[in-house]
């Protein structure tokens, strides 16, 4: 994924010369995850650079930037150090075109290391995508593997609207095949195994799992669907309805705490779509109301699949009293 992201960097960058990325560490040492290697060489230091380590810095940068015609893709280098540049986003990102009426759109991409799963310290890992979707203005999005990273930060970084684009940090190593000449349609949600009993819904790492836990199911003949939500705003409920009208129960996996998650929007929308067909509750695997925890406490906090196919059997087995 870090290849397929750093490609797609280079590709906006040498086919806009309005496009600009910049972040902590992004210029000269390519940032802590390399997803900027080598681009400052080949583009100069105006076009790729490194920044004080000030978030709301980088930020009001880029909405200035995004005010003069430039295409900013900033990175905060990790999730929880987007706490300070919260009022850049919200107050000026997600606002500037509707308070402009239009005149000043704000074409930022800005890139978000995210979630769990490294074993780093405290606030080197969080699970932000509720507090980002639920800003007017904004749209989000989070991939699951190298061939959606690379499609779809490429189509995020030549939106004329602002997206927080949530990389998870923990699948950067992940290696599999990139087709760059076919990427499918970017928008939208997508199935990534078709199944007949259930749907589990997932976004970003978790994808991942549930396709390890679709693998397990299956060896107890259970058909499970793992449907990718890739667009964390827009939701694509169409696609989400259509998924869990024909399997009839859903089971939501995230990182993020439950209470308020995004799991909750997610499953209002499957029982708004679906409540005629469905079978059982909406089930949700999440994170733990406490602070997102460091080091080895992640394996008890992240849902593992011990976890989701417990979700799985609860709805399975459940009966209408």
């Amino acid at each position: 994924m870090q290849q397929a992201l750093n490609r797609a960097l280079d590709e906006v960058l040498a086919e806009s010369p309005k496009t600009l990325v910049f972040g902590e560490d992004c210029g000269r040492l390519g940032g802590v995850f390399r997803i900027t290697d080598g681009l400052q060489a080949k583009y100069g230091e105006t076009r790729v650079f490194d920044t004080p380590l000030a978030e709301s810095g980088i930020l009001g940068m880029a909405v200035g930037l995004a005010m003069a015609g430039f295409q900013p893709i900033p990175e905060v280098q990790f999730d929880g150090f987007a706490y300070p540049a919260i009022n850049q986003i919200v107050c000026q990102i997600g606002r500037m075109n509707y308070r402009s009426r239009g005149t000043l759109p704000m074409p930022i991409t800005l890139r978000v290391p995210s979630f769990g799963g490294i074993r780093a310290p405290e606030h080197h890992g969080e699970s932000l995508e509720a507090l980002f979707a639920h800003v007017p203005g904004l749209k989000v999005v989070s991939p699951s593997n190298p061939h959606e990273a690379y499609h779809l930060l490429k189509y995020a970084a030549t939106r004329p609207d602002p997206v927080i684009f949530m990389e998870p940090k923990s699948r950067y190593w992940q290696k599999d095949g990139v087709d760059v000449s076919h990427g499918g349609s970017p928008t939208g949600a997508k199935v990534m195994r078709p199944g007949r009993h259930l749907t589990l819904v997932a976004w970003g790492a978790m994808v991942g799992r549930c396709l390890q836990v679709a693998d397990l199911a299956a060896e107890d003949g259970v058909d499970v669907e793992v449907l990718d939500l890739r667009w964390l705003k827009p939701i694509d409920a169409e696609t989400l309805a259509t998924s869990v009208r024909k399997t009839r129960r859903a089971v939501v996996v995230h990182e993020a705490p439950l209470t308020s998650g995004l799991g909750a929007e997610v499953a209002q929308l499957i029982t708004q779509g679906c409540f005629d067909t469905l079978k059982a509750p909406v089930e949700r695997v999440t994170g733990f109301d406490v602070p997102y925890p460091s080091g080895d406490l992640e394996d008890e906090y992240i849902p593992n699949i011990d976890r989701i196919l417990n979700g799985i059997q609860r709805v399975l087995e459940y009966r209408r009293g």
